[in-house]
């Protein structure tokens, strides 16, 4: 628990969760969308607005012109052929397709519709980002230091320069020399678990926004390039990496909305203090897991908030290539799902832990596949 978190009187859990960070550098805020006010009946409680912070606010536009590139990543000077007998990158990838298949069911049933290196390639991802998760949230996250988080930055450069740690490290090295992966997004990552050590509050939405960059954001960004962009694309890919973005922002507060309850076990609150004061709620309120009137209101706002970036989101995922589009609107389709099962709680997210059953999961695959073969408009 970091040193600004209050304890409280329950007995500590053990449980994986959402990570909290902040920004490294200012951000600014781009655009302010109102929601019109919701009402108990017996109150009515002020609107709260939807930011949209861009990858130009977050000075990250240079990551779009460098993974927009069709060939290596390396200028012909730097190439470096990587020295992996192909029988053991087989067997990396192998390891990485398994934790994917265990650990992501659905969005690896998703994966197996995109080309071979493509698969490779998102399942080589997603390991390094669970492995960055556990760091933090893992079982042997007691040991977490930020000397431990300092090598693992230094694994990643390595791993980028082509001299990779261990196996699962070199399935990442490989995707590396064949994608135009950026290592921003995967140093953001590194930075948000820094700032897991040592935040547990956020002041406001745009603190939260930007939480959510680091450890959601950051993912889309590394996929555009595996997942590719349709040829035939009629907006910019500014606009596609913009919308991937997004999907991380609706996925992460989807996560804190899911688990408030667990969070509070820890004494950590991922929701913005200032919202919670103008519904008349303090940590407090969380804590007791007691769901008032004015919790119901409060949380129909928030999730109201996810489900617009959720919208954001959409056109993008339209243009990536076909053969990818699958697993991403599976994704977004079930966390969707998880609100609707938070609302169908009464939004009680304080004791119960909403979740989309595994009948849920796959009768919204076809309806993913539909939207996913279906040709943008």
């Amino acid at each position: 628990m970091c040193s600004t978190c209050s304890p409280i009187p329950k007995p500590f859990h053990t449980v994986i969760i959402g990570r909290p960070w902040t920004r490294k550098s200012g951000a600014l805020v781009r655009a302010q969308v109102p929601v019109a006010p919701k009402s108990s009946g017996l109150h009515t409680f002020p609107e709260l607005s939807k930011q949209v912070i861009s990858l130009t606010d977050l000075q990250l536009v240079e990551i779009v012109k460098k993974q927009s590139r069709t060939s290596s990543p390396f200028p012909e000077s730097e190439h470096r052929k990587l020295q992996f007998h192909p029988l053991f990158l087989d067997e990396a990838y192998e390891r990485c397709r398994n934790l994917c298949a265990e650990y992501a069911k659905t969005f690896y049933l998703g994966t197996l519709l995109m080309t071979e290196e493509r698969q490779k390639a998102i399942w080589a991802i997603y390991v390094w980002c669970r492995r960055t998760d556990e760091l933090v949230d893992g079982p042997n996250a007691t040991y977490m230091s930020s000397t431990v988080l300092d090598r693992w930055e230094e694994r990643l450069q390595d791993l980028f320069d082509g001299r990779p740690y261990d196996m699962l490290d070199a399935a990442l090295a490989d995707t590396v020399f064949k994608f135009p992966l950026d290592i921003t997004p995967f140093r953001d990552m590194i930075e948000g678990m820094r700032m897991d050590t040592r935040k547990c509050r956020y002041e406001n939405f745009q603190e939260l926004y930007l939480y959510c960059y680091y450890v959601a954001g950051t993912v889309g960004l590394m996929s555009v390039p595996v997942m590719g962009i349709a040829a035939d694309s009629s907006i910019s890919n500014q606009s596609i990496y913009n919308a991937a973005l997004y999907l991380g922002i609706g996925n992460q507060l989807t996560n804190i909305l899911r688990d408030v309850g667990e969070d509070a076990l820890r004494g950590r609150v991922y929701l913005p203090q200032d919202e919670l004061a103008q519904f008349g709620l303090t940590d407090e309120d969380v804590f007791s897991r007691k769901v008032t009137d004015r919790w119901r209101e409060f949380m129909k706002q928030q999730i109201t908030r996810a489900r617009f970036y959720f919208n954001m989101a959409e056109e993008g995922v339209s243009r990536l290539s076909k053969a990818s589009r699958w697993p991403v609107w599976s994704s977004l389709m079930i966390y969707r799902k998880i609100l609707d099962e938070i609302e169908a709680n009464d939004y009680d997210n304080l004791t119960k832990r909403a979740y989309v059953g595994r009948t849920k999961k796959l009768l919204t695959l076809p309806l993913a596949y539909s939207r996913a073969i279906s040709v943008p408009t």
